[in-house]
C-alpha cells in the first residue's frame, strides 16, 4: 500500500452517480481516461455486497490508471476492496475510530462550517461546502468561495471545495485557496460524458497555469 504522501489529492476528485445510459464503471473509465486520477465511490442506494463488488471492478480501473480510489462512508468496506482510503460525513464513523481502522490510509471528512473544519484535526483532508447549490446531494445553502478562504485560515490540512463546482466556477474556488475540487453533477448531468471530462481537465491546467 502507498504511503499517503506518494497519493494523488491535487486537481479533481470524481465523485460518482447514476448516469442515465452509463453504468458507475463506465463513468468512472472515461473518467480516468479523460485524465481524472481520484475517485470516490459514492452510492447511497446499494446494499453492502453489491457496494463491495462494485467496489472491486473501480479498484481494478483506478489501479490500470494508477488512480487514487476513496469510499464513502464505509471504512470496512474501504479496506475490504484495498480502496486507498475512505470519505466520512459528519454523521459517519467517529473521525478517531476509523483512524484506529484505517492505519496510515487516508480520511476526508466533509464539513460545512470553519467551526466543523476545525474539529476534523486527524483527517487528511477535509471536503468544504457546499460551495455553490447543488442537487446531487442535500447539504444546505450555498456558502460560496468565502468559506473556503475562511477555512484555509484557519486549518493546515489540503481542503477540497464541494458543491455545484463545474468549469465555469472552477477558477473562484481555486482562486479561494482550495487544494482541488470534487465534483460529480457537472459531468453526470453533461450530454457527452468524455468531452466534459475533457473539458473541466482542460479548464483546470488554464486555472493552475494563471495562478502560477
Amino acid at each position: 500500500m502507498q504511503s499517503t504522501e506518494r497519493l494523488y489529492l491535487g486537481g479533481v476528485c470524481f465523485i460518482t452517480g447514476p448516469h442515465p445510459e452509463l453504468s458507475i464503471q463506465q463513468t468512472v473509465e472515461l473518467a480516468l481516461e479523460g485524465g481524472i486520477r481520484w475517485v470516490q465511490l459514492r452510492h447511497k442506494g446499494l446494499c453492502r455486497r453489491r457496494l463491495y463488488r462494485l467496489g472491486l471492478s473501480l479498484r481494478e480501473l483506478t489501479e490500470r490508471y494508477g488512480a487514487t480510489l476513496v469510499v464513502n462512508d464505509y471504512p470496512d468496506l474501504a479496506l475490504a476492496i484495498g480502496a486507498h482510503g475512505v470519505h466520512l460525513g459528519q454523521e459517519d464513523f467517529p473521525l478517531r475510530e476509523a483512524r484506529a481502522l484505517m492505519g496510515g490510509r487516508l480520511i476526508g471528512l466533509s464539513t460545512h462550517s470553519v467551526e466543523e473544519a476545525l474539529k476534523a484535526q486527524g483527517a487528511d483532508y477535509i471536503g468544504v461546502g457546499p460551495i455553490y447549490h447543488t442537487a446531487t446531494k442535500e447539504a444546505g445553502p450555498p456558502r460560496g468561495p468565502g468559506l473556503i478562504r475562511e477555512v484555509k485560515a484557519k486549518v493546515g490540512m489540503p481542503v477540497v471545495a464541494i458543491g455545484g463546482i463545474g468549469p465555469e466556477n472552477l477558477k473562484d474556488a481555486l482562486e479561494a485557496g482550495a487544494d482541488a475540487v470534487a465534483l460529480s453533477g457537472a459531468l453526470l448531468g453533461a450530454e457527452d460524458f468524455l468531452q466534459a471530462v475533457r473539458q473541466l481537465m482542460d479548464t483546470l491546467r488554464q486555472v493552475l497555469e494563471e495562478l502560477k
